[in-house]
């Protein structure tokens, strides 16, 4: 995926219809619940931005790959959440609401954290004076741009036309189904010659970051004794990342303009995907859905 018309115009505009579709389901509301769950926000939260990159770190330390590689795993794990989680907390008959709010104020906070941990990933794997320094604040208007104002552009027009954003969810999420599909292949038909080798480093890792963060934050709500709805949709927003974003970041000419480094998202997307619906079978039993 080099510099071309794929990277440079149709990924930041699929990303862009991405986050529109998630702001067309969001209202101020979904914000303000944050008042209403503050227990089950904040373990949300903590689970998103500070669980996940330290478990990354950890199975890296156990399985190391190939630098760029490694700093791929990482933009991943930068990039929690996405309308994808909530789909799939909306299959698994989770709570839909409290998915929605993480998602949306994780959004936010990304942008702030999202150039940090890149940035201190790549010192750590690239070596000093092996990478060009991700300059923050131009990557947090980068990131702003392709999904705080999409979304943000989304919920105005479900405030101020809510007939007309209920007509439009529907094409818009097939249209992100697409993309994302779309994205993945590009990112590894690129590299499809080094396909095998890299998926030999990634996919383990990969499989078991997806696991441990689907079962550390059904663990930790449950430890905190949030119901099996609440549990069941912080697992999910704590093992499905966004993998459109982290190969967006990956492959922007504009950011970081490295192929390999969006094999890793692509890779754990496509595991994403599966270990997502085995998620959601077992969080939809009757069993998991009447835990208290």
């Amino acid at each position: 995926m080099e510099s071309n018309i794929l990277t440079a115009v149709f990924l930041p505009l699929a990303l862009g219809i991405i986050m529109l579709g998630m702001g067309l389901s969001l209202t101020i509301a979904d914000f303000k619940r944050v008042a209403i769950y503050p227990k089950a926000t904040i373990i949300g939260l903590s689970n998103q931005l500070i669980l996940l990159p330290l478990i990354a770190f950890g199975i890296l330390y156990i399985f190391p790959m190939q630098a760029e590689l490694a700093v791929g795993f990482m933009i991943l794990a930068a990039c929690p959440g996405g309308a994808t989680s909530n789909l799939l907390s909306h299959l698994a008959k989770g709570d839909t609401a409290l998915s929605i709010t993480l998602t949306a104020i994780s959004s936010v906070i990304t942008v702030f954290t999202i150039p940090l941990i890149i940035n201190y990933s790549m010192e750590v794997f690239l070596g000093e004076g092996l990478f060009v320094k991700l300059p923050v604040l131009e990557t947090m208007g980068q990131i702003f741009i392709v999904t705080v104002i999409p979304v943000s552009i989304g919920m105005w027009i479900k405030s101020k036309k809510p007939k007309l954003a209920e007509r439009f969810q529907k094409p818009v999420k097939i249209a992100s189904a697409i993309f994302i599909v779309v994205i993945i292949l590009g990112a590894i038909l690129k590299e499809r010659e080094s396909l095998v080798p890299f998926f030999a480093q990634v996919g383990l890792p990969a499989f078991l970051l997806n696991l441990v963060t689907l079962l550390v934050g059904f663990g930790t709500a449950r430890l905190l004794k949030l119901s099996g709805p609440q549990s069941a949709s912080i697992s999910i927003e704590s093992g499905i990342q966004n993998g459109t974003l982290a190969i967006a970041i990956a492959t922007s000419s504009v950011l970081l303009n490295n192929p390999q480094m969006a094999i890793p998202p692509a890779v754990y997307s496509l595991i994403m995907f599966g270990l997502g619906g085995l998620a959601v079978y077992i969080f939809s039993r009757k069993k998991v859905r009447q835990l208290a």
